[in-house]
């Protein structure tokens, strides 16, 4: 089972929250791009860009942060958190 956790954050409080379970067989890639898009969908949140540091950040601490400059249009919070939370 693959659990990723998504948060939306303005000024230091949690404003809404998910998690999204996926068990599909399927590349880790994969599975985090998939759940990435349904936190947004349920979030109604457009999709965000990775960016490098995004990217970067991922990669070392299985944490990324989506803030103003990853969102094409206008966010009303800090930022988007994703976090994975379990993985097999």
């Amino acid at each position: 089972m693959f659990r990723l956790w998504g948060r939306i954050w303005k000024n230091n409080h949690m404003l809404k929250d998910t998690v999204i379970c996926d068990d599909r067989q399927d590349t880790r890639t994969h599975k985090v791009f998939h759940c990435l898009e349904q936190i947004c969908y349920e979030l109604d949140l457009g999709n965000p860009i990775w960016l490098d540091t995004t990217v970067r950040d991922f990669k070392k601490h299985s944490k990324a942060r989506f803030y103003q400059d990853n969102f094409i249009e206008e966010i009303d919070f800090d930022y988007l958190e994703i976090q994975v939370i379990e993985e097999d």
